[in-house]
């Protein structure tokens, strides 16, 4: 990956955050972007601060990245809202609906709009968006998430198709639970809604999956940078799901 120019979102924390530093030491010249630049300013590497939920925010995080390392060849997509927030269908607030939309699947199509061109001109391109298990498997009191994470998985197909006559891929990773401040801010809504510890609720989530535990950020990251390695011009259009052999 030496000389790739690499745009990762929601890289302050979690899965971006270890993305970008696997990159990083890969060889790639990194753009990290999140709202916060206190938490982008803790990983060393170049950071944009931007609201990643509109189109003036993703033109800035492109737009930086070109001005300081050039154009991008490896989009990581990983930002996103959780559902913690979240209530049954019919009690939902449409509002909440549209965050969820704005930022887990307006933001990537905006992002992918603005850099895949190149990459089909360049004849190279890697994207990488990060859906998740409630991609293919509905979660209760999650109707925003669970819809916006399967149209995830579209887009990246969809742009599969478009892209990958100009040797550029696009594939989707969908993590099953994984232990981040965004799973952590959901165990503790989820305990306190249903009157258990906080510690019943990871417990709860581990059983789901043979190994008995969730998922580590790192691990995840590992197949992000997999799939934007040379090694993985093959694979294109697929939902690759990261869940220790579990099911939900």
């Amino acid at each position: 990956m030496r000389g790739r120019v690499a745009l990762v979102t929601g890289g302050g924390r979690g899965i971006g955050r270890e993305a970008a530093l696997l990159l990083s030491k890969a060889g790639a010249q990194v753009m990290v972007t999140a709202r916060s630049a206190a938490e982008l300013a803790t990983l060393g590497l170049d950071y944009v601060a931007a609201d990643l939920g509109t189109p003036e925010g993703c033109a800035l995080a492109v737009a930086e990245t070109e001005r300081r390392l050039g154009p991008v060849d490896l989009l990581v997509c990983n930002h996103g809202i959780g559902s913690a927030h979240e209530q049954l269908v019919w009690e939902q607030d449409p509002a909440v609906w549209r965050e969820t939309m704005r930022i887990n699947l307006d933001g990537p199509f905006e992002l992918a709009r603005l850099t895949v061109g190149g990459m089909c001109e360049r004849g190279f391109g890697r994207l990488v968006f990060t859906s998740s298990t409630a991609g293919q498997i509905a979660e209760r009191r999650g109707s925003a998430y669970t819809a916006s994470k399967h149209g995830l998985i579209g887009l990246a197909r969809a742009i599969a198709q478009d892209a990958g006559p100009f040797n550029v891929t696009s594939n989707a990773v969908l993590p099953g639970w994984v232990r981040t401040e965004m799973a952590e801010r959901s165990a503790r809504t989820e305990a306190e809604r249903r009157s258990i510890s906080v510690a019943d609720v990871w417990r709860e989530r581990a059983a789901l999956y043979p190994q008995n535990r969730v998922l580590e950020p790192r691990e995840v990251a590992e197949v992000i940078v997999f799939l934007c390695g040379e090694a993985a011009g093959g694979v294109n259009g697929e939902a690759i799901t990261v869940a220790l052999g579990g099911l939900a």
